[in-house]
Formats: C-alpha cells, sequence, structure tokens
C-alpha cells in the first residue's frame, strides 16, 4: 500500500518532473487538457477551478455524448487535428442505467464501461505512443473484462502503461441515470447512500491517487520497465506488481487502497488468459467496434 502522505510528496513533483508540461485528456471527467463530457456547466466549473490551480495550462471541453462510438471518433479526430502527442488518458465515463440501451444498440452501461473508453484508447494510441515523456492510460472500474482489454491493448503497444482501478465508493454523479432503474435499485442505493460514511473513499483522497496512478514512476510501460518515466520513486519503494504478478509488466489492476491486484485476481486473469477467454474477449468488442463504425480492430 502506497500511503497517502508519500502519494501527496510525489504529486508536488509533478511540475518539476514534467518541466514541459503534459497533454492529457479526460473522458467523462466533465498545459493542454481536453475535457471531453456532455455537461458545459460542469465542465465551465472544472476549467475555473484548474485555471486558479494553474493559469499557463490550457483546458478546452470537447462536448460529445461518449456513449456513441461514432462521436468517440468525432472527439478523437478533432484531437488528433490539434495536438501531435498526448501523455496521459484518463477515463471514468460510466453510469448505472442498467436497462437502457445507445442508439447504435449497445447495452448503455455496457458502451461507457467498454466500449467507448477502448474506442478511445485505439483511435489516440499513436499519439500516445508518439509522447517523449510519460504515456499512460488510465480508468476504472469494471473488473476482469477491462483488464484483460488493456493486457490484450499492451501487447501492441508495450511501450504504453496502463493503470486500472477500482476507486471504492465516491461521492460522483454515477447515480443520475437510476430514475429509469426502478424502485428496487433505487432503494439499493438508498441503503448504501445511508452507508457511505462508513465506507466512502474521501474525494480529495481518491483524487490525489489517481493523480498519483497517472504520474508516478511506480507504473511503467513493459518495454520501460524500470527506467519508467514519471515522478522518482521514493528510494526504497519499487515499481508496482503488474496483473500478470510480475513487477514492471506494464498492465497494473489497482484497489481502492491503492494496492496492486490480490493473488486471488491475479489467479483468476491468468485462467482467462489460458483458456482462450482473453482472446474471445477481444475478438467479441472487435466485432462491435465493426459492425457499429465500420472500422477493423486488429486481432
Amino acid at each position: 500500500m502506497v500511503p497517502l502522505s508519500e502519494i501527496i510528496a510525489s504529486n508536488k513533483q509533478i511540475s518539476s518532473t514534467f518541466q514541459n508540461g503534459l497533454v492529457a485528456v479526460f473522458a467523462g471527467g466533465t498545459s493542454g487538457v481536453y475535457i471531453v463530457g456532455r455537461s458545459q456547466g460542469d465542465a465551465s466549473r472544472i476549467i475555473k477551478e484548474c485555471k486558479l490551480l494553474n493559469s499557463a495550462g490550457e483546458y478546452e471541453l470537447i462536448a460529445a455524448d461518449v456513449s456513441l462510438l461514432k462521436s468517440v471518433d468525432e472527439v478523437c479526430r478533432q484531437i488528433k487535428n490539434k495536438e501531435t502527442a498526448i501523455n496521459i488518458l484518463f477515463e471514468t465515463q460510466g453510469s448505472m442505467g442498467f436497462k437502457a440501451k445507445t442508439s447504435e444498440g449497445l447495452p448503455y452501461v455496457q458502451s461507457l464501461t467498454q466500449h467507448s473508453r477502448m474506442s478511445f484508447i485505439l483511435n489516440l494510441l499513436p499519439l500516445l505512443q508518439r509522447a517523449e515523456d510519460l504515456r499512460r492510460v488510465w480508468r476504472n472500474q469494471s473488473a476482469s473484462v477491462a483488464t484483460i482489454l488493456l493486457e490484450e491493448t499492451a501487447r501492441r503497444a508495450p511501450n504504453v502503461s496502463f493503470v486500472h482501478t477500482v476507486p471504492g465508493v465516491v461521492k460522483s454523479g454515477i447515480q443520475r441515470d437510476l430514475d429509469a432503474e426502478g424502485f428496487g435499485m433505487r432503494l439499493k442505493i438508498g441503503i448504501a447512500n445511508l452507508l457511505m460514511p462508513l465506507i466512502q473513499t474521501l474525494p480529495v483522497e481518491c483524487g490525489e491517487g489517481h493523480v498519483f496512478f497517472a504520474t508516478s514512476a511506480s507504473y511503467p510501460s513493459s518495454h520501460d520497465g524500470s527506467k519508467a518515466a514519471g515522478v522518482p520513486l521514493e528510494r526504497n519503494r519499487e515499481v508496482a506488481r503488474g496483473s500478470n504478478g510480475k513487477n514492471g509488466s506494464g498492465v497494473y489492476s489497482m484497489n481502492n487502497r491503492n494496492e496492486s491486484a490480490s493473488l486471488r485476481v491475479e489467479g483468476l486473469l491468468a485462467g482467462f488468459r489460458e483458456d482462450g477467454t482473453a482472446t474471445k474477449v477481444w475478438a467479441h468488442f472487435a466485432a462491435d467496434i465493426e459492425r457499429v463504425t465500420g472500422a477493423e480492430v486488429a486481432l
């Protein structure tokens, strides 16, 4: 476990470590920050806060419904027209609208948490690979399927690192689509909200932790190994254990205590690799992308 004090100390070194600045894309999080989301109001508030923290930075909203894969393609085209490289792709798009479907025929939640996120990654992968310093993709939740897809992507882009986290219970807007889910689901969420003060991860701590995941040298690509770009590690700190059980393997599955995945989870993922599940998941995802957008995804 990485203690909060060490995380904060690392985050304070970001500006001195990356003196030429970073280009970051935040999908769903409504110098060189692209915020991709639907809410102009939320984005304006976030941009205002960012400017207070760093007036020299550049912040731009790209308004889009990222549950639609064709919208994701268009957003990425806009980014690629303006940037030659990006350092960080940070994805949090999600929903609890389990009954809904998108106009492209995909389950709404699955489209946001799997297809949309992977579409951003594949579209922007050339720009990530072109970055001179940090090259990192961060995404949260959606468990084993997310990690499997990231592992498959890392095999195709070994110079980019991928971090998948479960942030715990954090107060956010993910419950906005609950009205259509029926009384039973709303009751369960209501009970969970009552328990939240006992089990939640505070937003400030969550934010510090994920800035650390995105910028620390603890999470190198498989190509970089122990020579990863990022804020240097504390003297007694090793690079993190990857999802395959090996330190510095390029894909990292982290829990809400800033710990690498348990041995049980690693065993589960190993089974998926060995029995062909990982290959089947990638093929299923690729088929959906091709059906909706017409773009072919390499198998």
